[in-house]
């Protein structure tokens, strides 16, 4: 327990609040501090990799952008594949593509068509769960692929958004982890 809450303690003594961005009335969680710092970075993409390992997934899929920071070094750690899930028209070749909707509008990300096949085992990776749209629709997209959904695990969930209610029906039972909540 005591590694958990030094992690914990480590990880929110690096993540820096800044008001009134994007728009006023937001107030911002910087993770470029945490980035910048060797150790806590290190940590944070041990307890990523530590979870997918526990959750036995093979690949690792980062959402765009931060989740590519992230997911990356998680999956080298862990020993898995990783896949970026980016917005429409920025990969070339055949692409999966999904729509979800946003506050305002609606978006779309894409995976290539055979990064993920029936037997990954996939966990989403992403520094924040907001709202849950971007995760829903990944989940979505992985399975769609033919791949099963081993999990999503972020570094901070901001609870106040309802991001985990929407995302549950998405997640079928897989787990969702989140290291830190806001």
């Amino acid at each position: 327990m005591t590694e958990l809450v030094n992690i914990t303690e480590l990880l929110l003594s690096r993540i820096r609040d800044v008001r009134d961005y994007p728009e006023p009335g937001v107030l911002f969680k910087d993770i470029t501090p945490l980035l910048a710092d060797p150790a806590a970075f290190t940590a944070l993409t041990g307890a990523l990799a530590e979870i997918t390992v526990r959750h036995g997934a093979t690949k690792i899929v980062g959402l765009e952008a931060r989740g590519f920071i992230l997911g990356a070094p998680a999956a080298v750690q862990a020993g898995v594949g990783f896949i970026p899930v980016r917005k429409a028209g920025k990969l070339p070749g055949a692409t999966l593509s999904q729509s979800y909707d946003l506050e305002y509008g609606s978006a779309e990300i894409e995976v290539h068509a055979e990064d993920l096949v029936a037997g990954d085992r996939v966990m989403v990776v992403d520094d924040v769960l907001a709202t849950g749209g971007t995760a829903e629709a990944s989940l979505q997209l992985i399975r769609r692929a033919g791949a099963e959904v081993a999990g999503v695990s972020v570094l901070m969930e901001l609870g106040f958004l309802g991001g985990r209610a929407r995302l549950e029906p998405a997640l079928a039972g897989a787990p969702l982890e989140a290291l830190l909540q806001i």
